[in-house]
């Protein structure tokens, strides 16, 4: 019988198989349900989990955010608030940007922050600034937030910022390295946003960190900040970049090392007696129905782990090594087969070419299941981007390299060079879905069919 199985999944069906997975991901993680699955909402009053807001007590009701699926967010709480909703301001990444009525909706650059990015840091500052006791104010955060929203501490540059944020993606730093840095480089992150206002804050976060770490999700602007000015300094020169950065970036850590800058505010501060950080969807929820759709398209599923980081190519060689013991012995899990992965990977650059942590993966993954028959691997960003390309991921088979090198493509040099976006280009394989309004870290999907 596994043999007849097999049969029912020729290779033209695979891209559609592909499809039919990643939609149902995406729909796990759609903002605009997420947030109103949590925000229950019965008369004047408003239930968020364990709490309740009756609006009648407040003078103003706003709404702030960042991220990529921020716009989508806005326009779901926009329907939730009706007329009690004041308006507010949310800062999206280019291309991200939702029909919202009453809270405007502004675009930036990511993940590099650009001036637009500062320009609507610094009014989503002075709107909370201006709030007061009386008020309440939700802010509605996602993945992308960190760079959406650029505030320089006082003596550093929007280019200082810039600099800094190149050479830590650069370098293969994880995302929670990447935002201690930026933490105690901003004014508004590693809860900084909640204490420089005295409204009630009410934080509705998409999660696109593992764990759920409030305190990485937008490098948590409402959320206690764990870390500190020496962790960054240590981060700075553990990968190599301490002498690369700004010289005004490691005065300003030394300064905070030595005590002579403000902390972040850390867990048991008052301000944060006034603060609701919210989990409204997460990875978690999206593996959790590629299972569900594998399932009932006659696939035996198996989720391998919420939590893969590390370097791309190293992850590929162990999707590589599961798709060869499947092949082998059927263990783990028996044809067909569905192995599950979500998590963010890292991409340390040392060549010259393009593309992104997904397409890097599949790329090095092509090299692992070569010449395995009825085995693809697939990666893709629930962003719908992957790096500084207009593809989503990508997916291989153990045909790729084959087909690469008939079209004198040396796949080896290609990944060498970082250069994933280009060989994807020629042979194929690119997944794309445009950008898709939400955030919630990448998946991994391995079939053995």
């Amino acid at each position: 019988m596994r043999p007849a199985t097999r049969q029912s999944y020729p290779p033209r069906t695979v891209p559609r198989l592909l499809d039919r997975l990643i939609r149902a991901a995406l729909a796990a993680a759609d903002p605009q349900l997420a947030l109103r699955r949590t925000v229950k909402r019965t008369g004047p009053m408003v239930r968020i989990g364990g709490r309740s807001y009756d609006l009648r007590a407040y003078r103003r009701v706003v709404a702030v955010g960042a991220g990529k699926a921020s716009a989508q967010m806005a326009v779901a709480l926009e329907r939730r608030l009706g007329s009690d909703l004041e308006g507010g301001l949310v800062v999206v990444k280019n291309g991200y940007a939702a029909p919202a009525k009453t809270i405007e909706v502004l675009e930036a650059g990511h993940p590099v922050p650009n001036q637009a990015g500062q320009r609507g840091a610094a009014r989503l500052m002075a709107l909370v600034n201006s709030l007061s006791h009386r008020d309440l104010v939700f802010v509605l955060l996602s993945g992308g937030a960190s760079s959406l929203l650029p505030a320089p501490c006082a003596g550093l540059a929007l280019a200082d910022l810039q600099r800094a944020t190149s050479l830590l993606l650069a370098c293969g730093a994880s995302i929670r390295e990447i935002n201690t840095v930026r933490k105690h480089l901003s004014a508004i992150q590693g809860g900084r946003l909640a204490a420089a206002t005295k409204a009630c804050v009410v934080s509705l976060i998409l999660s696109d960190v593992l764990g759920d770490d409030l305190g990485a999700i937008g490098s948590g602007p409402t959320a206690p900040d764990p870390t500190t000015y020496a962790e960054a300094c240590a981060i700075l020169r553990r990968h190599g970049i301490w002498r690369s950065v700004p010289a005004e970036v490691r005065a300003h850590l030394l300064a905070g090392r030595r005590g002579d800058r403000n902390e972040t505010p850390k867990l048991g501060a008052p301000l944060f007696r006034r603060v609701q950080n919210q989990i409204i969807g997460n990875n978690a929820g999206a593996v959790q129905a590629v299972a569900q759709t594998a399932r009932q398209a006659g696939l035996n599923p198996l989720i391998l782990t919420t939590g893969l980081t590390g370097e791309a190519r190293e992850a590929a060689k162990l999707f590589g090594a599961i798709a060869k013991e499947i092949a082998s012995t059927g263990k783990p899990i028996r044809r067909p087969a569905c192995v599950i992965a979500g998590g963010e990977l890292t991409v340390t650059f040392k060549g010259t070419g393009r593309g992104g942590r997904a397409q890097e993966f599949a790329l090095a993954a092509a090299m692992e299941i070569a010449g395995l028959p009825n085995v693809w691997i697939a990666a893709f960003g629930t962003d719908g981007t992957d790096g500084p390309t207009d593809a989503a991921g990508a997916y291989v088979g153990g045909d790729t390299v084959l087909r690469a090198t008939r079209l004198g493509l040396d796949p080896m040099a290609m990944l060498a060079r970082n250069d994933s976006y280009r060989c994807f280009k020629k042979i194929g394989g690119h997944l794309r879905t445009g950008p898709t309004g939400t955030n919630v870290n990448d998946l991994y999907l391995l079939l053995a069919l």
